[in-house]
């Protein structure tokens, strides 16, 4: 298909490509040639096991055909079509995400990714509301864009500033294993802990003027920063506030979407329903850049009269969304929402007896098939294996053992995410794991 020879791939890409998030003279990629199920091999025959689904993304796995028929078909019927248009594919889709997504969610802006999602989904707020703040957390990551960076309360951000977005105000996160509120009384009860969060939320909105404030925006369940599952009662409690504010409450489901948490968004296991919800990534599993703003009646309506002065030249695109639809009936098909959640239990007893093994291991943390290993050199203190917002000898150690054993996954700081296709099985999990098992022991010579 493509005339290029293997060996020529790296030098033509050192020479003409440009990386994301790196030093350029530091990047080592891996010269990925094919992929199928949870594995994806090199030019030179090595086999990977995905525990990354590449960006938080493919989770249905990877060559799935029903999807590629889908892309091909859309391609020979209409390639693409005017943003202004009505198409077939584009009417199906909505219609098929309003009956997945939480209840109310019932229009759909769609956008090419998951950062022009989530500024989309801020422009909405405004506008709707006639205020300007967006309330975000501190370990937050919302994508790269100007105003998604703004959003991020991660040090990704800190280089842009304060050329970025006006108007965001950050908060902490109910992060129990290192909680600024809580380091003298670690033994409180989950309650009053999700309580205790709920309270510095709401001071926040009292010293900022909740009349000021346009939407408070979260991962329901932190990504990259850590797995931040939220304590019984804090999801709730902050649609209470929302409400009780009359502040939209935005739900960032780009990673946490589609099967994700073992749920089809992580907000339907707290039964909760957001006024806005973006999603990417694993809207069509990484097969076509797609993503969507969703958002109530009520929200919708006001633009009926009013301009929402936004736009993308591939809003919409019908390839894209017929790699959705497709996506989706995969998934109902296969069950892989009620397969991540079944097998979710394995992959905590699988992090549990890890952390027995390991003493490096400080803290397991997950739900569904969303998993993260937080790595310390002392449990007591509980010192990162890693400074913060950057890396260690340990760290990469462990990193290049696990790229050398066939292993792709993700390493943030010192935490080590388990982001795995969904049509992943358990003895598939227990080979990455053999390997993870093995891995830690680099790490568990850097206790102190």
């Amino acid at each position: 298909m493509f005339e290029l020879d293997n060996d020529q791939i790296l030098p033509l890409m050192r020479k003409h490509g440009f990386w994301t998030w790196s030093a350029q003279g530091k990047v080592n990629p891996i010269p990925v040639d094919r992929a199928e199920g949870v594995y994806f091999w090199d030019i030179n025959g090595k086999r990977y096991l995905d525990f990354n689904s590449m960006q938080m993304c493919v989770n249905v796995g990877h060559g799935e055909e029903r999807i590629i028929k889908a892309m091909a078909d859309q391609l020979h019927f209409l390639a693409y079509a005017n943003p202004t248009m009505a198409t077939k594919v584009r009417a199906l889709a909505g219609k098929l995400l309003a009956e997945i997504t939480p209840k109310d969610i019932t229009h759909f802006l769609f956008t090419v990714g998951g950062s022009d999602a989530n500024e989309n989904a801020i422009r909405l707020a405004r506008a709707y509301t006639g205020r300007h703040k967006i309330l975000t957390r501190y370990r937050s990551y919302h994508g790269a864009t100007a105003g998604a960076m703004a959003l991020t309360g991660d040090p990704r951000r800190h280089e842009w500033e304060p050329n970025l977005m006006h108007g965001v105000i950050h908060f902490l996160d109910p992060y129990r294993y290192r909680s600024t509120l809580h380091r003298t009384n670690p033994n409180i009860s989950e309650a009053d802990f999700a309580q205790d969060y709920l309270n510095h939320l709401e001071e926040i909105i009292q010293y900022e003027g909740a009349d000021t404030i346009a939407a408070i925006l979260i991962e329901p369940v932190t990504g990259t920063n850590g797995v931040i599952i939220p304590p019984k009662g804090y999801m709730q409690g902050l649609r209470e506030i929302c409400d009780e504010h009359e502040i939209l409450m935005i739900a960032d489901e780009v990673m946490t979407g589609f099967g994700r948490t073992g749920a089809w968004f992580a907000v339907d296991n707290w039964n909760v329903a957001p006024d806005i919800i973006t999603m990417a990534k694993g809207l069509t599993s990484g097969y076509a850049p797609l993503g969507a703003v969703g958002m109530t009646d009520e929200i919708s309506a006001h633009f009926k009269e009013h301009v929402f002065r936004s736009g993308l030249t591939y809003t919409a695109h019908p390839v894209s969304l017929a790699a959705m639809i497709a996506n989706v009936h995969v998934m109902q098909e296969d069950k892989l929402v009620e397969h991540a959640a079944s097998l979710g239990a394995s992959l905590r007893q699988m992090l549990i007896e890890l952390g027995e093994g390991h003493p490096s291991v400080g803290e397991i943390r997950s739900i569904g098939l969303f998993g993260v290993i937080e790595l310390v050199k002392n449990r007591e203190t509980k010192e990162p294996m890693a400074p913060w917002d950057s890396t260690s000898p340990e760290m990469e150690v462990f990193k290049k053992f696990c790229r050398r054993n066939g292993l792709f996954i993700s390493v943030h700081w010192h935490t080590v995410l388990i982001v795995p296709p969904l049509s992943i099985t358990k003895d598939q999990l227990a080979e990455g794991f053999k390997i993870l098992d093995e891995a830690l022991n680099i790490t568990d010579e850097g206790i102190i």
